[in-house]
């Protein structure tokens, strides 16, 4: 009996300093995980956002378009055009529309694909048919899908391709189109990445704002 009550007593201690550990532990937790929360979820965001606004506006904004009080699209995500009077911009291949911003994605497709061979071979034949005259090489990224399938930039090189058919539609000599090109380059980001290209939906803007297309 004696050594039985011994144990009883003796347990009691541990079960108590168990209580208190989990306590000691579970107090720092929810302190560190609600603080973390406040810093990470609250103030960090509300402090890039404000910083991004003032050093960014434009950028922060979304790089909207706005014409006579109207939005009508964003510097960053592409649009369609298929109006030979117009640049046409790269493939998109979200779902359910083209350049399509809640769907982002490209098609997946290998180089062996037959669906991938057939739609470059689509917008071949568009580009040829648009402009039957034009012996330059087709650019690669006139019929090909980008990866986010929200591209809003050409190269100059599939800008330059498509110069003919816009002065021929828009009564205009090929050097002025070629040179509004030009003035709207944009050059490899700090230098040295990626290559010149050329925002199409700018293109286009500076296109009916300079050089109305005839009625």
């Amino acid at each position: 009996m004696k050594s039985a009550s011994t144990t009883t007593l003796s347990a009691a201690p541990v079960t108590t300093t168990k209580k208190v550990a989990s306590q000691g532990v579970l107090r720092p937790a929810l302190v560190l995980f609600v603080g973390l929360t406040v810093l990470c979820g609250v103030i960090y965001p509300l402090a890039v956002t404000g910083i991004g606004k003032v050093a960014f506006p434009d950028q922060a904004s979304g790089s909207l378009i706005v014409q006579n009080g109207k939005l009508i699209g964003s510097r960053l995500i592409g649009q369609e055009f298929s109006a030979p009077n117009y640049f046409w911009g790269r493939l998109s291949a979200t779902a359910p529309m083209p350049y399509n911003a809640q769907s982002s994605g490209g098609s997946n497709f290998g180089p062996s694909n037959p669906a991938l061979i057939d739609a470059v071979k689509g917008r071949v034949d568009a580009l040829k048919a648009a402009d039957p005259g034009n012996t330059l090489p087709i650019p690669v990224d006139l019929v090909t899908a980008s990866g986010s399938g929200l591209d809003p930039e050409i190269s100059l090189a599939a800008a330059y391709y498509q110069a003919g058919r816009i002065a021929r539609e828009r009564k205009l000599n090929v050097d002025t189109v070629r040179s509004l090109i030009d003035s709207l380059k944009l050059e490899r980001s700090l230098g040295f990445l990626g290559e010149p290209r050329v925002n199409v939906m700018a293109l286009n803007l500076a296109l009916d704002r300079q050089h109305p297309a005839s009625n």
